[in-house]
């Protein structure tokens, strides 16, 4: 695991957003954004809180929390509630929408709707989203898509998705267009 850097240090977040095509605020909100889902996590079972945050290719910031239910297998992770809130606000099309009239083609891909992922805990250390989750971005998002893991002290480690999720599977693998892109 890379080492942890610091979102209170100006140069780790600037080194960070210049690797993944961010800028400050857009990092800046995305932790804000996370952390406050986080905040609203219904976890009375397990009591760790995760915030996720999404932020669209047209700049709106989609936020979900884990919400856990007694009958544990029906528990939601903050990664999908925030996925499933986006495609219900037609996120994953509106980018797909906008970059094929820039185009002037059809069917021009942007990779979905999304540019970046965050994830909060309450963790010492960053805590990756679990492998139901990693598939259900890799549904939604860019091979090349970052996403960013936060502590309880904002401390932050970057990964593309291809890294937490190495030999994916998703649409294309099914031979088929890919439909969160169409």
């Amino acid at each position: 695991m890379p080492t942890p850097l610091s979102a209170s240090s100006a140069p780790d977040v600037e080194a960070a957003c210049a690797a993944h095509d961010l800028t400050p605020a857009e990092f800046g909100a995305l932790r804000d954004a996370a952390q406050g889902a986080k905040a609203r996590a219904y976890c009375p079972y397990s009591r760790f809180r995760v915030g996720a945050a999404l932020l669209t290719r047209s700049g709106a910031y989609v936020t979900g929390a884990n919400v856990e239910n007694a009958s544990y297998p029906v528990t939601t992770c903050a990664e999908r509630v925030a996925f499933g809130t986006a495609v219900v606000a037609g996120y994953h099309q509106q980018a797909q929408q906008q970059q094929t009239q820039a185009d002037g083609q059809q069917g021009a891909g942007v990779g979905g709707g999304f540019k970046a992922v965050a994830v909060a805990t309450d963790a010492v250390g960053p805590a990756s989203p679990c492998g139901m989750c990693r598939q259900c971005i890799r549904e939604f998002c860019d091979l090349s898509v970052p996403i960013i893991m936060f502590d309880k002290d904002s401390k932050f480690i970057v990964m593309k998705l291809e890294e937490l999720l190495p030999l994916s599977f998703g649409p294309d693998s099914l031979g088929v267009p890919d439909p969160a892109k169409s």
